[in-house]
């Protein structure tokens, strides 16, 4: 049967034309995806789109916490690889629950992997590697205290709230329970080394600066090849992207040029 044949007895059958349409538009919504990359431990990509997961606050990829037996830990790679290993390359589904304020174009998402009943939001939070975070639709707050109850993740050692560390927060509440009073001086400098370490193929420049806020930005990125990229040290953030550090706030250095 041609095409042209085919669309002619679909068209004398309203149901099944409608069955077949509607099936198209399924496959073909940007919440739905055979392939999906956890970018961190908070956002999925979908194809084109980044959503970020509603109800979660999880370690930054550049983000340290400390272990359970004192020892400094990349506790943000691995919430994000607990994630990666949470979709365990099945098809995931994001149901777009509105715009996310604090995070430039991204949506929030409630995101669920395969058949599973229990959405990827609130499995990471109750594996320990996330914090519940308002506003939400997604229903996390019993997993958080679970967590945190039961010491997983995060949880067992001691760190601050992300939302803490991307401000640069040095003197945040810190959380967890291994943190300990007498040792508060050294915890907080491995929560914050002077020198931030660079996470896998994440080398974009990420400075704190007051200016920044001029233009409602909280600091400001370098990319490799430009002018201030070597004279900017200590950098209190790495990036991945360039939509990550507009993400989270950082706004490109104005003698800043895309590398060719």
């Amino acid at each position: 049967m041609s095409f042209r044949n085919f669309l002619a007895a679909m068209s004398a059958s309203p149901l099944v034309l409608f069955l077949v349409v509607a099936g198209f538009v399924l496959a073909a919504s940007p919440g739905i995806a055979a392939t999906a990359t956890a970018r961190d431990a908070n956002s999925i990509q979908l194809g084109d789109v980044t959503y970020r997961l509603d109800g979660v606050d999880a370690p930054e990829l550049d983000q340290m916490c400390i272990d359970d037996h004192a020892d400094p830990w990349t506790c943000g790679l691995e919430a994000r690889d607990q994630l990666a290993k949470l979709i365990g390359g099945r098809p995931v589904r994001c149901d777009d629950v509105g715009p996310e304020k604090s995070f430039g174009r991204r949506h929030r998402a409630i995101c669920t992997a395969g058949d599973d009943k229990v959405s990827l939001n609130e499995q990471l939070v109750r594996l320990g590697f996330a914090l519940a975070r308002e506003p939400v639709k997604a229903n996390v707050k019993p997993a958080a205290s679970e967590a945190k109850a039961a010491s997983r993740g995060i949880w067992k050692g001691c760190f601050v709230a992300p939302q803490d560390f991307r401000a640069g927060k040095a003197d945040g509440a810190l959380m967890g329970a291994a943190c300990r009073p007498d040792r508060d001086r050294e915890i907080r400098a491995a929560l914050f080394p002077e020198e931030l370490t660079m996470p896998p193929n994440c080398s974009i420049k990420g400075k704190l600066a007051v200016r920044a806020r001029v233009t409602g930005n909280i600091g400001i990125y370098h990319l490799r090849g430009c002018p201030s990229y070597a004279s900017t040290t200590r950098p209190d953030r790495w990036f991945c992207s360039e939509d990550d550090a507009l993400a989270a706030g950082f706004r490109k250095a104005y003698n800043c040029r895309r590398p060719k």
